[in-house]
């Protein structure tokens, strides 16, 4: 593969970010150094037409590599491991690969939208629930999905209710039962393969945040305890700044 002739990186992201969590950790791994640069979620500035020329998802994280332009955290992660191999962040055999995209794909999917209804009711609602019916109209025609829309217009009009984050957190759970069943099969401690990968990567955020709401239920994952433990023990946890959520909240940029 062909590399750009520089090897210069930018990171547009968000600290509280799940995806912009995964991709910093994975360019802490690799002992990446990049150019950081904030984007304010709240304000939409990820709705711009600036940041939507280089991201049409209006989502961070997006990394620039040169001039090229990368989103989706999975992809940025298996980029970033094709274009600096050492240490790996990939499980060797071909069917485990597979494994890790499948695993990577059913977090994004069934826990990512979950993750929202806690994480912007705490973060998005106080600002969004202030706005005027015109104020709200102009922020969701800038936003591209349609799922995207909805969750704004929930924290601005509907919030989410006491048995909404109920459920919500019931489907979290389902992420340590699946990781714990993962940990049982595997003789590293790691989740595929022999060595910390992205598929680690990938539920670091999701964990964390469990953790945090609901201390009690992570408890009873001995694997995935263990697992965390030595997850925060990699340098690269602190390097990558993995915060409590709320905590980082009242941490100015």
């Amino acid at each position: 593969m062909s590399t750009p002739s520089t090897d210069s990186f930018t990171l547009f992201h968000g600290w509280r970010s799940s995806a912009s969590r995964r991709v910093r950790l994975c360019l802490a791994e690799k002992g990446i150094a990049y150019d950081s640069r904030l984007v304010d979620m709240v304000k939409g500035e990820q709705h711009s037409p600036e940041y939507l020329a280089m991201n049409p998802n209006g989502v961070v994280p997006t990394l620039l590599h040169g001039k090229r332009v990368l989103y989706e955290s999975s992809v940025i992660a298996e980029y970033l491991d094709e274009l600096y191999p050492t240490p790996p962040l990939r499980p060797a055999d071909p069917y485990a690969r597979a494994v890790m995209r499948n695993f990577v794909r059913w977090i994004d999917e069934h826990c990512l939208p979950k993750l929202i209804v806690f994480n912007w009711s705490i973060s998005m609602q106080p600002v969004a629930g202030q706005w005027n019916d015109a104020q709200l109209a102009e922020r969701l025609a800038r936003i591209p999905t349609a799922e995207r829309k909805e969750a704004w217009t929930r924290v601005a009009r509907k919030p989410y209710t006491d048995d909404e984050k109920a459920e919500a957190m019931r489907g979290l759970l389902k992420l340590l039962d699946k990781m714990d069943a993962m940990l049982e099969e595997s003789p590293h401690g790691w989740l595929l393969g022999e060595g910390y990968s992205i598929a680690d990567i990938a539920a670091v955020p999701f964990v964390m945040r469990i953790g945090e709401l609901n201390p009690g239920a992570l408890a009873i994952h001995p694997l995935t305890v263990a697992w965390w433990e030595k997850v925060q023990a990699r340098p690269s946890f602190k390097m990558a700044r993995i915060e409590p959520y709320e905590a980082s909240l009242r941490r100015p940029d």
